[in-house]
């Protein structure tokens, strides 16, 4: 990777936080792809992390977070645990200060929308939450929710005040049938919101990021966005991308705004966290400079009646196509900046570590 090598090797950069390592953390979804950035972060900071995941035993699966604190400040324990099983977070969150709650699926192609996503984040949420009302040492919780529970399709943020989605505004269009993933994403930060509302002992902050991009840190990440970025590089959209608008962020900055939502003291309420208004050309074309000559990357737009035609056979909606493609995703980011302190690398630098990775795992051939 050359020059970019450092962005995988460096510890998070969290300057201006004052990380408080005297309680140890609970990270549900431990070997998750945000997580294993904010395990990095408490890692290099000297937090002692209980990572609850679901098969400790399964040492291939958390054997990079183990090497990484071997080479931090901080300790790391692993603790089994299920998001659909009633208390089963107890155990890793008594003694922990602070609760990171990233455990929810991130796949958009479902047999069983209500099993596969639905009750994963919303039960998962409430037995998260419901153990901290349980556990006495924990004072905050941090949610990772998405911006998916503000906008279900990019028509939505134009129709929004102003053009822009902002903290204030609440996803009313996704549903069981249309966008699951978003769907769930609305129950379940709504019901961590009923949870932390019934009680006044700890603080609950939500975080909302846009489509996650960035290296990983695990040796296997199962996030959509891998798909996607793909799908970009192996020849599937060598006809062209379509002009779908999203917002993208790099994995790093949403780490650092956890981590931030966590000790912050004036941290509250929700967040935004995302770095670029974009859509999936630009995405594909900001790779082009680096890796255009040995991949296939899209040069074109796909004109959009034919991204309606082919919707589908690559597993969209023609309402989703309807909804997406040539409208303008645009979120106002202010706040995660004004008040967790965010900063926001190039999109062009997150994509090309990102596929960088890829490469180099193989999850790309040229």
């Amino acid at each position: 990777m050359g020059g970019r090598e450092f962005a995988m090797t460096a510890e998070l950069e969290l300057s201006g936080i004052d990380v408080d390592t005297s309680a140890p953390v609970l990270v549900t979804g431990a070997t998750g792809y945000v997580a294993g950035w904010i395990i990095k972060g408490l890692l290099g900071a000297g937090v002692t992390v209980h990572a609850a995941v679901r098969d400790p035993k399964n040492t291939a699966k958390i054997a990079h977070l183990v090497d990484m604190a071997e080479t931090s400040r901080g300790d790391i324990q692993f603790y089994r645990a299920d998001l659909l099983a009633e208390g089963s977070y107890t155990e890793a969150m008594t003694g922990c200060g602070i609760v990171f709650h990233t455990a929810s699926p991130f796949v958009r192609a479902v047999d069983d929308p209500q099993r596969d996503l639905i009750d994963p984040a919303v039960k998962g949420t409430t037995n998260v939450l419901s153990g901290a009302n349980e556990v006495a040492s924990v004072s905050r919780v941090v949610v990772t929710s998405s911006c998916a529970a503000i906008y279900t399709d990019a028509v939505d943020c134009e129709n929004a005040p102003g053009g822009t989605i902002t903290e204030e505004i609440w996803n009313t269009t996704a549903s069981l049938t249309h966008e699951p993933y978003s769907y769930s994403k609305v129950l379940a930060e709504r019901e961590a919101w009923r949870i932390a509302d019934d009680q006044d002992r700890w603080r609950l902050v939500v975080v909302n990021p846009s489509l996650v991009i960035g290296p990983a840190q695990g040796p296997d990440p199962t996030s959509e966005s891998f798909a996607i970025v793909k799908q970009i590089g192996d020849g599937t959209m060598r006809m062209g991308a379509p002009q779908m608008g999203m917002g993208v962020v790099d994995v790093r900055e949403v780490a650092r705004a956890h981590i931030a939502a966590a000790y912050l003291p004036e941290a509250h309420g929700r967040y935004i966290v995302s770095g670029h208004n974009t859509d999936m050309l630009e995405l594909a074309q900001s790779l082009r400079p680096r890796f255009g000559r040995d991949f296939p990357l899209p040069k074109r737009a796909l004109p959009k009646f034919m991204v309606w035609l082919a919707a589908p056979f690559v597993g969209l909606s023609r309402e989703f196509v309807a909804k997406n493609v040539g409208h303008v995703w645009r979120a106002d980011n202010a706040k995660s900046q004004r008040e967790l302190g965010v900063t926001y690398r190039p999109m062009q630098e997150s994509m090309e570590d990102m596929f960088s990775q890829m490469i180099e795992r193989q999850a790309l051939a040229s």
